[in-house]
């Protein structure tokens, strides 16, 4: 597989989505240009880019809905320099240390449909690089039990958080007592769906649950 993929990277290079050079789907000098969210949509979920950059957008697309993994190792390893700059400041303000890494879960219905949870495959390029094991990934601890519509297509706020509602299940609830807890999204818009998995990490015993998006 190996090296039939550097075959297939051959004849087809890789371009990035932006200056097209050679080389990588997303390069770090288009990457650098990208001005850093300046606001966070609450006190607890914090996002590093803005949606509305053509360059996320087009990588958050690329990753998302053509299968473009590769981009995953970029936007993971900025993702990891982020969190880490905050976490400096949690660990001394409101002693957040050992927390527990969880990327919001996709329904089966939408795994089988896409083949993949982009929001796991970026957590797991971060932790790649957590060579001092400042984190704890975690994929078995919250799942989505409901298939919910998109939220962007409901635009009425009762429905939307309707849609929502009891969509997520802990399956061990002792695993997540008295820990801090990282959620992980690709994209927040609403903040609803992260609202929702934060009351039943904090149903189950959660100390502190803050989260961690690409863009908003």
């Amino acid at each position: 597989m190996v090296f039939l993929n550097t075959i297939l990277d051959f004849i087809f290079p890789k371009k990035c989505l932006n200056c097209r050079e050679n080389g990588a789907f997303l390069c770090f000098s288009c990457l650098d240009k990208i001005p850093l969210n300046e606001k966070s949509l609450n006190d607890y979920i914090i996002s590093i880019f803005s949606y509305q950059n053509p360059i996320i957008k087009k990588a958050i697309w690329a990753l998302k809905y053509k299968g473009k993994k590769d981009i995953a190792h970029i936007l993971g390893e900025v993702l990891y320099d982020r969190l880490l700059e905050e976490l400096v400041d949690l660990e001394i303000m409101e002693n957040f240390t050992e927390p527990i890494l969880i990327p919001i879960p996709l329904s089966e219905k939408k795994i089988r449909q896409r083949g993949f949870n982009q929001s796991e495959i970026i957590v797991r390029e971060l932790v790649k690089r957590d060579v001092n094991k400042l984190f704890e990934l975690a994929t078995d601890i919250l799942y989505k039990i409901k298939d919910t519509r998109n939220q962007i297509m409901i635009k009425d706020r009762k429905r939307r958080l309707n849609n929502l509602k009891d969509c997520f299940f802990i399956k061990n609830p002792g695993l997540v007592k008295g820990r801090n807890i990282i959620i992980f999204d690709d994209v927040v818009t609403t903040g609803a769906t992260i609202k929702e998995a934060r009351k039943t990490l904090k149903s189950a015993g959660a100390k502190k649950v803050i989260a961690f998006t690409l863009a908003h």
